[in-house]
């Protein structure tokens, strides 16, 4: 196939592949005259720059920007995103790099103002009387009143100006605030990530936002639409000199070659000198290279959702708006207004490290100072967490670091963080923090954390050190189901205008890319679709031609290279901003004169522009209100126990150090448990054999990145398994690596031995594990690695040891967990695993009610609540609830001990929430009698009938299946008139003679149960393959365990349930494969990966030949030949669950 054959457009591809740096020299642009090259160059900045957080505008990253403008010499670069500082701090952070800065970054925003008239319609829902209730209350907290709203009926003239085109460059501190402001007002205004302004918001705005008239502390560009008619460029201008006031607005003057340049200069000349608006140089920059152009086509094409070659004059005409050299400038520019932009740059003073935030203080009761109240709450707690006494040691931690929390006047912050908590608690919301902060007593002690540092060695300058010179983070995770109440209580408390999410930046990633590029190339839609649908997870740049040569494309077509080139790109380009999972920022006052801020697309939630590494940059503070599906699942649990008890019971009433718990785990029956359920853990477990607490700790931790590239795993499992003597280096390491057995697993570790053994500060230690955390994306570790090496070196450390500690802190880049952290998760892992060993049944009652999360779909999980013998029962109107609930067993000894599991009504597909809830209650008031008294008394829609039917929860009243689904075909809903409709009545035959349908055949029924709940109770669809699959010699999950020989070559077939490629693997991609009998763990190395991606990732039922590895209590299936057996299925389809 030549996908040139569906593509109308060939845009240019010239400079694709040109080195960027080279791509604006003199020597290369043919327009500048031969012999100006030895010409003084004169001063610039660049005061009107786009970057790609101007999405589907700007083609280059904020720090190109920043590193192209160092290299061409200029004196400063505004960044003026349209109506966003979304990108500023990266900018920030690359001018930084140098100090002092080489190029001085200035702060600004872009705006088009639009007429009122045009939009009056769109207002007017959002200011009208029966707006919602949510839209008001927006309005109303951020200041947006009525009379801020746009007034249609203005009549003074400004919508004669047409559309304004305005820069607004910060001078200070005041002006960035109102420039923060003023783009929070566009942004609340503006539907689906727009925003809306007018004119009238800078010359004559409502009261609540008369401090923004004429945008004060700022400096003002106008941009004249080079289009416009002499007369309106006239009239915007006398507008902006009226509003803005003398000496504060410019013209601009752009340079682009187009035919009518001197003619527009000639026209600015005239207007400015009429209207005493001085003209300046700006570019309108969009790229910082040349090369950029077909990309910022594409985009162009992307933000209009049209082919390119449909965009018509809505692409830019050359390649003109990237970062020219000076000389270039020099050529094309007066000196006058090549002069103007120095002068303005000189004015613009404000820097973002300036910032400073305070959090709230209205939380300190009167008679009280932040000092003095934080200090009776960690007294109170330390009395309930130690009613026994306070240890000496946690005396001596709490009293250190309060005195550190108040040198660094902290308390507010942790008594918002004390506060949230404290009403998650009071709405029996289970929380528990972790990270760093559960280095801490104080926050054990204010029960924000559950790690207890009499048991536990802690770090606090983990957490919180003078050195560190930034402030502390303090993650909390709350049950994911009841996150939403905790986040409404911080928006109640402290208004919408004063608490906010941190932004997350949504990034093209190959799918996405793959389908915007193709689009806006015009190709055809299967095509792209093809191609987008080929790339997997784990799918980079790298390779693309030859994945697209796979779906039949030639790899030597131009269009083919210029769409593969285009993707590559775009990859890793900001799409838009969404909200953080929970990174709230809570400010003392007016949030959005600190950054803007704008609604997110959940109702009721509010976002900053920020990041949580631009957050960091800037050194501001932020509290991660997190969701963790396992704290919804043990809270669950644990009210299900205490019911069918009689007792409440928590997670403090588990009892600890459980043998039976701990036996359960080291033979890797951990399927739901939380953190120790992945196939990477479950072959851990048998091999590091957890006893007590603390191996907990290190099981959770030792499967990352950090230890397994320094190599440190296995050195680790043979001194456990005593296999190997614990040795250290030196002496004087032993207290950092005593614990673990002389073998780096923990960040604080690393950190440690580079203090002790490389001769670190603290400080550089603590700046050794901001990069390791941030490596990845910003570079920057080699420094540190080279120091450590010749450190440890001249210490006389062995160099191999000093390379291993180095690749682990790579490791560390990717993914590790700080001691604390891995405390925190492993006090949830024990508790998950106490209750699945003493509570089974409630315990899958707990994660049913709790999905999605986890690595199990609710088939996996009650397939292995089976295998534990959990009797399970299906889904029935006459006795499920909305959710799965623990149902008394009667043997003929009579009641049970051990409970059975009825699968609440929550699991059927298509039954609305509403329509399960209504047949909860209205059984709850008497028995339903039969199918006419459940549809008279729940009121269910035709949808959710069908819906019952067909998960087979109709039979106690209809019979099977296949009964139940013809009598509900025939029912009509009741009318006024006629009353309610007798299903019976409807059937074949009438109320007296009903025709009673076969039963479905087995396969059909399962087929169905599939569809309908996503399991089945019935037998497992491979016992009805087995006849077949016998003949095909293959072994079942049981007969490999039992039977299995060590490098045995064999065949097995089963549904694939799981597919994991972590990062650590190099490619490798673990299989979880089910039949009747278990779980076959299946390893494919990535040669056979990318040689049978179809096979892998498409099959539903699949058949492995392989050899069959054992090593102790582990074993595994190594995949030679992979085969799709799905159409033996028929039409039986079982998603699997992927990560990675």
């Amino acid at each position: 196939m030549n996908v040139d054959d569906f593509l109308p457009w060939q845009g240019p591809t010239e400079g694709l592949a040109a080195n960027d740096d080279g791509a604006d020299t003199p020597d290369a642009d043919p327009s500048v005259p031969r012999g100006q090259e030895d010409d003084s160059l004169p001063a610039y900045a660049e005061l009107h720059c786009l970057s790609n957080f101007s999405f589907q505008r700007g083609a280059s990253h904020p720090e190109e920007l920043i590193a192209r403008a160092v290299h061409l010499g200029y004196t400063a670069l505004a960044i003026t995103d349209e109506c966003s500082l979304a990108g500023v701090v990266r900018a920030l952070a690359e001018s930084a790099k140098h100090e002092p800065p080489l190029v001085s970054l200035i702060v600004g925003s872009e705006f088009r103002l639009t007429p009122e008239a045009d939009v009056s319609s769109a207002s007017a829902a959002i200011t009208s009387s029966d707006a919602s209730p949510a839209a008001r209350n927006k309005q109303v907290s951020l200041g947006l009143t009525d009379a801020s709203a746009p007034n249609p009926d203005a009549s003074d003239g400004l919508d004669a100006l047409g559309t304004v085109h305005l820069v607004a460059l910060a001078q200070h501190r005041e002006g960035y605030g109102n420039l923060s402001e003023m783009i929070t007002l566009g942004r609340m205004r503006g539907p689906n990530r727009s925003y809306r302004l007018h004119a009238r918001d800078f010359s004559a705005p409502d009261e609540a936002h008369a401090h923004l008239r004429g945008l004060r502390g700022c400096l003002i560009i106008l941009v004249p639409d080079p289009d416009a008619s002499h007369e309106r460029t006239l009239a915007q201008t006398r507008w902006a000199a009226q509003t803005f006031g003398e000496g504060r607005v410019w013209l601009a003057l752009e340079r682009r070659h187009r035919a009518d340049d001197e003619a527009q200069l000639a026209r600015l000349r005239v207007i400015s000198a009429e209207c005493g608006v001085p003209l300046v140089a700006t570019g309108h920059v969009l790229m910082h290279v040349r090369s950029r152009k077909p990309l910022q086509d594409t985009l162009t094409a992307i933000g209009l959702g049209k082919p390119v070659q449909a965009c018509g004059l809505s692409l830019a005409a050359n390649a003109e708006q990237h970062l020219r050299t000076r000389l270039r400038l020099a050529w094309l520019y007066p000196k006058d207004a090549l002069a103007e932009t120095v002068a303005i740059a000189s004015r613009c003073h404000f820097d973002l490290r300036s910032l400073r935030y305070e959090y709230p203080e209205e939380l300190v009761p009167a008679g009280h100072t932040p000092e003095s109240y934080l200090r009776q709450e960690v007294e109170a707690g330390a009395k309930r967490r130690y009613p026994g006494g306070l240890p000496l040691k946690v005396r001596q931690l709490i009293e250190n670091e309060l005195a550190l929390i108040r040198d660094l006047e902290y308390e507010p912050y942790f008594l918002t963080v004390y506060d949230i908590v404290s009403f998650a608690r009071s709405q029996s919301i289970l929380c528990q923090g972790r990270g760093s902060a559960a280095n801490s007593a104080v926050c054990y002690c204010l029960e924000i954390t559950a790690v207890n540092p009499d048991e536990v060695q802690l770090l606090f300058g983990r957490f919180l050190s003078k050195e560190r010179n930034e402030p502390p983070d303090i993650d909390v995770d709350f049950e994911h189901q009841r996150r939403e109440e905790v986040i409404q209580y911080i928006y109640k408390k402290y208004g919408n205008d004063r608490a906010a999410l941190a932004a997350t930046v949504i990034s093209y990633r190959m799918r996405s890319a793959v389908r915007d590029t193709g689009r806006a190339l015009g190709i055809d839609l299967s095509i792209v679709e093809q191609v987008a649908q080929s790339q997997q997870w784990w799918d980079g740049k790298e390779n693309l031609l030859a994945r697209m040569a796979a779906q039949g494309l030639s790899p030597d077509a131009p269009t083919t290279r210029l769409w593969a080139d285009l993707v590559a790109r775009l990859i890793g380009f900001p799409r838009h901003l969404s909200q953080h999972v929970g990174g709230f920022v809570i400010a003392r006052d007016r949030l959005s004169r600190l950054v803007p801020i704008a609604p997110a697309a959940m109702e009721n939630r509010y976002v900053i522009q920020w990041d949580k590494d631009d957050i960091e940059t800037l050194k501001l503070l932020k509290v991660d209100v997190l969701a963790l599906g396992m704290l919804s699942a043990l809270r669950r649990t644990l009210d299900l126990l205490g019911e069918w008890r009689g007792a409440p019971i928590g997670l403090a009433d588990i009892p600890r150090d459980d043998p039976a718990t701990y036996g359960m785990i080291r033979r890797a029956d951990t399927v739901g448990v939380f953190q120790i359920e992945s196939r990477a853990q479950m072959s851990m477990l048998p091999r590091l054999r957890p006893e007590t607490f603390y191996d907990l700790v290190i099981e959770v931790a030792i499967v990352r990145p950090g230890p397994i590239q320094g190599g440190m795993v296995h050195p680790y499992l043979r001194r456990k398994q005593k296999k190997e003597k614990v040795v250290y280096p030196r002496e004087e390491i032993k207290v950092a690596l005593e614990r673990t057995l002389g073998v780096p697993i923990f960040q604080e570790q690393v950190m440690q031995i580079a203090m002790i053994a490389a001769d670190f500060s603290a400080g550089d230690a603590d700046q050794l594990r901001r990069s390791m955390a941030a490596w990845k994306r910003k570079g920057g570790l080699e420094k540190f690695q080279t120091r450590i090496i010749s450190g440890m070196l001249k210490n006389g450390y062995p160099l191999e040891f000093a390379e291993a500690i180095c690749r682990q802190i790579e490791g560390f880049g990717e993914y590790g967990f700080p001691e604390s952290h891995a405390a925190s998760f492993a006090l949830l892992a024990y508790a998950s695993a106490w209750l699945k060993c003493h509570a089974p049944e409630m315990f899958l009652c707990g994660l049913l009610n709790s999905l999605p999360m986890g690595f199990y779909s609710a088939s996996q999980l009650v397939q292995d609540a089976r295998r534990h013998r959990v009797e399970v029962r299906a889904v029935d109107v006459c006795v499920s609830d909305v959710e799965s609930r623990p149902e008394v067993r009667i043997t003929r000894y009579g009641e049970a001990r051990r409970p059975a599991v009825r699968l609440g009504l929550s699991l059927v597909k298509g039954l609305s929430t509403e329509g399960a809830k209504a047949i909860e209650d209205a059984r709850r008031q008497r028995p339903f009698t039969d199918i006419d008294d459940l549809t008279a008394r729940a009121v269910l829609s035709r949808r959710d009938l069908d819906a019952l039917a067909a998960a087979d929860a109709l039979s106690a009243l209809l019979g099977g299946r296949r009964q139940a689904r013809w009598t509900v075909a025939a029912w009509q809903p009741p009318t006024p008139l006629l009353g309610a409709t007798v299903l019976r009545d409807a059937a074949p035959g009438g109320a007296d003679e009903q025709v009673a349908l076969p039963p479905m055949p087995e396969g059909q029924d399962i087929v169905a149960d599939y569809a309908s709940t996503g399991l089945t109770l019935r037998r497992h669809p491979l016992m009805l393959l087995r006849e077949k699959l016998n003949k095909m010699r293959v072994r079942t999950a049981k007969e490999l365990q039992s039977e299995g020989v060590n490098g045995r070559r064999v065949r097995t077939v089963g549904i694939v349930t799981g597919r994991q490629r972590p990062g650590t693997a190099n490619g490798t991609v673990f299989v979880s494969l089910e039949d009747e009998t278990g779980v076959i763990n299946v390893i494919v190395w990535p040669d056979l990966v990318e040689a049978q991606r179809k096979e892998l990732l498409a099959s539903s039922l699949l058949g492995v030949e392989g050899v069959w590895q054992r090593e102790e209590r582990v074993t595994h299936l190594v995949a030679h030949r992979l085969i799709d057996l799905s159409s033996m299925l028929g039409e039986l389809t079982i998603s699997s669950r992927n990560f990675h």
